[in-house]
């Protein structure tokens, strides 16, 4: 049974009161349209699971470092501005459980402030000193895009490809764990070996988050009803269904994946494909995928010294496995 965020966080509650400080200190602004985004955005901020991430991992391999602070701020404010550009894109009118910024205001001022967003990140990232952090925020941010340009690019062809999979949620999800990981380590000045386990470690992790987010969206959503379906309705065909599709190659739903892909599915089709995945063993598939993938993180830390913090990562990966939202 997994622990809770509180339980997950405890060995580094001061830090993380600390990164919340300086991550709202870093978005000021006497624009006053810009501050009113501002303080839409930050009044709900999620779980912070990867800054906690990084901090588990710096602490764990030596003491957290100025420069693990900025590097934490950065790398939320980056996924922040993704966020807020990726809900343009997808012409989302929710995030967290309030309206997008593109919803609450417009998409003119979304790209904008996303971008200003991304602006803070990069002036934080600065602020570490640190050459190799700043790279690994200037290729997190190439990668983020590459990821979304590859998952438009496979809509529109008809690959069923696991690789083409496992390389969109490695570069749109995983990237940004595996990133939180290694810069935690750098600050903290381990050895490459352990540089190379905690980016490993946080990759590990983001597949295993993605692959879950992805099996959400084959069940009923409370408000709905119904399984949700948005993955579908946005042409994207995720791990459950390309499983349930390549074991049959059954041609009455290779040509419904066709439509799914073509946008031209309409609800009933996509409930059909939802529960065609269901039925062939999709879901199983997709959790025997996640375990071997969390088999492969414990891993990692078997030769982290045992520790508060070891048992903290150990319970993260569990609560990313066995979320229920």
């Amino acid at each position: 049974m997994s622990r809770d965020l509180s339980f997950i966080s405890k060995p580094v509650g001061a830090e993380m009161e600390e990164f919340l400080r300086l991550y709202k200190e870093s978005l000021s602004s006497s624009n006053v349209l810009l501050q009113q985004v501002i303080e839409h955005v930050t009044q709900k901020h999620g779980k912070m699971m990867r800054p906690l991430l990084l901090f588990l991992i710096s602490k764990m391999l030596g003491k957290v470092t100025p420069a693990a602070y900025h590097a934490a701020v950065s790398l939320e404010l980056l996924h922040t501005a993704t966020l807020i550009h990726d809900d343009v894109l997808d012409e989302s009118d929710e995030r967290r459980g309030q309206p997008s910024v593109n919803a609450a205001f417009n998409n003119k001022v979304a790209v904008l402030s996303g971008d200003f967003f991304l602006a803070t990140a990069l002036q934080q990232v600065s602020l570490t000193r640190h050459f190799e952090i700043v790279d690994i925020v200037a290729k997190l941010g190439q990668m983020l895009a590459d990821g979304e340009l590859l998952q438009l690019y496979n809509i529109a062809n008809n690959t069923l490809s696991y690789d083409v999979y496992f390389d969109i949620i490695r570069n749109k999800t995983a990237i940004l764990f595996s990133s939180c990981g290694k810069a935690g380590a750098i600050a903290a000045g381990a050895d490459e070996v352990w540089i190379e386990k905690a980016a490993s470690f946080g990759e590990n992790i983001g597949l295993c988050f993605q692959i879950k987010d992805d099996i959400f969206d084959y069940y009923e959503n409370e408000a709905l009803g119904k399984p949700t379906g948005n993955d579908m309705k946005e042409g994207k065909l995720t791990l459950p269904v390309l499983y349930a599709l390549n074991s049959t190659m059954d041609d009455y739903f290779l040509k419904l994946a066709e439509k799914v892909r073509n946008f031209t599915a309409n609800d009933s089709e996509i409930s059909q494909l939802i529960e065609f995945a269901k039925q062939q063993g999709g879901i199983e598939y997709a959790y025997k995928t996640i375990d071997g993938i969390k088999e492969k993180a414990s891993a990692l830390l078997t030769d982290a010294p045992d520790s508060a913090i070891k048992e903290s990562l150990m319970a993260y990966l569990d609560f990313v496995v066995e979320r229920n939202h």
